[in-house]
């Protein structure tokens, strides 16, 4: 299960994942979208709450994550909704540790 491992390193020399092992690594998550901005495949998420107060504890939760793992996503808050979106900076593309990262989201 993807929310049991742990990020790797992702070195200058870490490639991005192709398209079959992306659509294969999204059929593990719930609800997660595959998106291209500026043509980097990412993968994003909304998350719905009540009020702000309870999306704020949540971008909270996910930025704590986000610094145990090292791997950082970006984090829209709105009132009642975060939206999460992961991708590896570096390689400029998808690699496994947006995927564990997005799996430990959902367990939050």
């Amino acid at each position: 299960m993807l929310n049991e491992l742990r990020c790797e390193a992702c070195t200058s020399s870490a490639v991005a994942l192709g398209a079959e092992e992306r659509r294969l690594l999204l059929t593990e998550l719930n609800d997660w979208q595959m998106i291209e901005r500026d043509g980097i495949p990412q993968l994003e998420k909304v998350y719905k709450f009540k009020n702000y107060k309870l999306a704020w504890a949540f971008a909270n939760q996910i930025s704590e994550l986000a610094e145990a793992e090292f791997h950082h996503p970006s984090i829209l808050l709105e009132w009642g909704k975060v939206t999460v979106t992961w991708w590896s900076h570096s390689i400029k593309g998808l690699h496994q540790n947006d995927f564990i990262c997005a799996a430990k989201c959902d367990q939050i």
